[in-house]
């Protein structure tokens, strides 16, 4: 069964998409494991990393995003979601990824959240509108290992969709006041909507990004989340580097993800964040 890790943050700057995106090459690339990159972000910026604005519209044009799955949601007499073509296979710019899907994401998923509140109970095929999600990929969700889920900066009924799912959810931030300043907020509304589910959802950690060494600001923060917030700090740590922006060109083609994401650390901290993921995870199921 595939392990389903959100990444959250309700602010936006802190290399969410990034973060999210790099892990999941990263897994598919250096582990070789199946991966489906699950993008609930309605502003698209993972699924055009992955696929590239011109294939990304012509899907969008053409419905074969998420925004049709929770449309059929709200209107299965008007809208039908098709699986199958709106998964894209073998994705990303990197060619030693070689196992890595995508379920790509709309702009109009931003008109939808509100909407989805007045869904009927037992209407379609979900009971919630938070089931909408794990019903829509039911038929391929044992196909993968694992399942990476970008969600919006916000814990909305999109965001909720994602947490149904998962086993433990990722929170990316730069350890400043602004950034880190929610991180409590999305904890106890996780926890919450465990309890309301009856699901446990574990808080893997947070994910320090875009940190400077020599910021006093950034070293207090850092000591601050540790000491403060009830949550673990990965020992990953992305550092500031310019090489994490240009990566969301989709126009270049990498022969590596070191060549991708860079030679400056940062091969390094996505492949200890992978392993820390990857070790809890398996060294539970031996």
């Amino acid at each position: 069964m595939a392990i389903v890790i959100p990444v959250i943050n309700l602010k936006g700057g802190v290399a969410k998409t990034t973060t999210s995106v790099g892990l999941a090459e990263m897994l598919s690339s250096e582990f070789k494991k199946k991966v489906l990159f699950i993008d609930l972000d309605p502003q698209t910026n993972g699924t055009t990393m992955l696929i590239g604005e011109h294939r990304w519209k012509d899907l969008n044009d053409n419905g074969y995003t998420l925004a049709r799955l929770f449309e059929s949601a709200l209107h299965p007499e008007e809208f039908t979601f098709d699986l199958n073509r709106t998964l894209q296979r073998n994705v990303s710019n990197i060619l030693s990824v070689m196992n890595l899907d995508l379920i790509p994401s709309s702009l109009d998923l931003i008109n939808l959240q509100d909407d989805l509140t007045r869904i009927p109970r037992g209407r379609f095929y979900t009971n919630h509108p938070y089931d909408i999600l794990r019903k829509g990929i039911q038929p391929i969700f044992n196909h993968y290992d694992y399942i990476i889920i970008d969600c919006p900066p916000n814990l909305g009924l999109i965001t909720l969709n994602g947490l149904r799912i998962a086993n433990g959810y990722i929170i990316p931030t730069i350890p400043d006041v602004l950034s880190t300043y929610g991180i409590p907020q999305i904890i106890n509304r996780v926890n919450d909507f465990a309890w309301e589910i009856s699901y446990p959802i574990e808080t893997l950690g947070i994910v320090i990004t875009k940190f400077k060494e020599n910021s006093n600001v950034h070293q207090t923060n850092r000591a601050k989340l540790q000491r403060e917030i009830d949550a673990p700090l990965f020992n990953a740590v992305f550092k500031e580097n310019n090489q994490m922006a240009s990566a969301a060109d989709f126009t270049m083609e990498y022969a590596t993800f070191r060549q991708k994401w860079g030679y400056g650390g940062q091969f390094d901290a996505f492949y200890n964040l992978a392993n820390e993921i990857v070790e809890r995870y398996e060294r539970n199921e031996n």
